[in-house]
C-alpha cells in the first residue's frame, strides 16, 4: 500500500490588525476502506487558538479555530501522512441502468427507499455551486442514453469533459455558474466537478462533491518541487448495486490510489479547506502551498539541501 506525505500551507497576511477572528478548516483527511491517516498535524499561527475539533454533517472531521486577540497574519499548516490503496475494481458496464439508479432514490410512502438510497437522497438537489437546469439535463442526457449502465454514462461523462474542456485557472471563479462554465468549455478541477454534478443532478441521479487531493508526475527530466501542487476536487455517483464510485473530471478518470480524500458534501462550499470571517481587517487573498509527495521522496524534497 503506497505511503504518501501532504502538506498543505496556508497564509494570510492581513492590511491591517485583526482584532478577532472564527475559522472552520477540513484539512484533516478521511479514514476510509482504502484509506487510513497514519498521522495528522495542524500548525496554526497564532499557537494560542482556540482548536473545537467535530464531524460535520456528512461525517468530515472539522476544526473550528477561534482567534480572539490581536493578530496580522493567519498561518495554518496541516500535514498528514496516508496509506492509500486502488479503491475496488468496479465494472461499469455491468452497473444497473441509470434509469433504475433513479427509481431507486424516489419515495413512495408505500415502497420506500433504502437505508442507502435515503441518505444518497441528500445529494439529489441544488446546493450553492450546483444547479438543476433544462439545459444541464439535455446536455448530460447526451451521455445517458436510454437503458445505458449508470457507471458507464457517468465514466462518458468524466471522459468528455476531460477531452473538451480546456483546464485554465484564469476562466473562472468560485462562483462561476455551471451554466457559464458550459459555455466557455474552460476551468478548474471545482468548476468540472461542479458541472457534473449539475448534470448528474439534473438527471435525477445522486452525486456528491469530493475534496482532496491528487498525487502528480513532474514533467520529465523535472525535480518535484514543495508547494506545486493543488488541492483536487472530484465527483463521486451513487450506484444501487456499487454504493459511491468516484469519478475525477479534471483528468477523465475513475479516481485511484493517487487521490487522497479529505472529505466530501453537496459541493465546495461543503468542504472548503479554509473560511471563516475577521473583524478589524479585510480577508487578503491567502498564499497556499500544496505537496503531495511518496515516502520514497519525502527525505530529499523535505530533509534536502534545498531545506537548507
Amino acid at each position: 500500500m503506497p505511503r504518501y506525505f501532504v502538506s498543505h500551507l496556508t497564509e494570510y497576511a492581513y492590511d491591517g490588525t485583526v482584532a478577532l477572528a472564527r475559522h472552520t478548516l477540513h484539512l484533516t483527511p478521511r479514514e476510509l476502506p482504502w484509506q487510513r491517516v497514519v498521522s495528522h498535524r495542524l500548525t496554526i499561527e497564532p499557537n494560542d487558538a482556540l482548536r473545537l475539533r467535530r464531524r460535520d454533517a456528512f461525517g468530515n472531521p472539522l476544526t473550528t479555530l477561534v482567534i480572539n486577540r490581536p493578530h496580522r497574519k493567519l498561518v495554518v499548516h496541516a500535514e498528514s501522512w496516508l496509506d492509500v490503496r486502488a479503491r475496488p475494481e468496479v465494472d461499469v458496464d455491468a452497473s444497473p441502468r441509470w434509469e433504475a439508479a433513479r427509481e431507486a432514490l424516489v419515495f413512495r410512502a408505500a415502497n420506500p427507499p433504502s437505508a442507502e438510497a435515503l441518505e444518497a437522497s441528500q445529494f439529489l438537489f441544488e446546493s450553492q455551486h450546483v444547479r438543476i437546469k433544462r439545459e444541464l439535463s439535455a446536455w448530460g442526457a447526451r451521455f445517458f442514453t436510454p437503458g445505458l449502465p449508470v457507471l458507464a454514462g457517468a465514466l462518458a461523462l468524466t471522459r468528455h469533459i476531460h477531452s473538451a474542456f480546456e483546464y485554465d485557472p484564469e476562466a473562472t471563479e468560485v462562483t462561476t455558474p455551471a451554466l457559464e462554465v458550459l459555455e466557455k468549455r474552460r476551468g478548474v478541477c471545482q468548476d468540472f466537478a461542479h458541472l457534473m454534478l449539475s448534470a448528474l443532478r439534473s438527471l435525477g441521479l445522486a452525486a456528491r462533491y469530493v475534496s482532496g487531493y491528487l498525487l502528480t508526475t513532474p514533467p520529465p527530466g523535472k525535480p518535484r518541487l514543495i508547494g506545486a501542487d493543488a488541492s483536487h476536487a472530484w465527483v463521486a455517483v451513487w450506484c444501487p448495486q456499487h454504493g459511491w464510485v468516484e469519478f475525477d473530471p479534471t483528468n477523465g478518470i475513475l479516481a485511484a490510489e493517487g487521490h487522497v480524500v479529505l472529505g466530501w458534501g453537496r459541493d465546495f462550499a461543503d468542504v472548503t479547506p479554509l473560511r471563516g470571517v475577521t473583524h478589524g481587517s479585510d480577508s487578503p487573498v491567502p498564499e497556499i502551498e500544496v505537496t503531495v509527495v511518496p515516502e520514497s521522496e519525502y527525505a530529499v524534497l523535505f530533509e534536502g539541501p534545498q531545506r537548507g
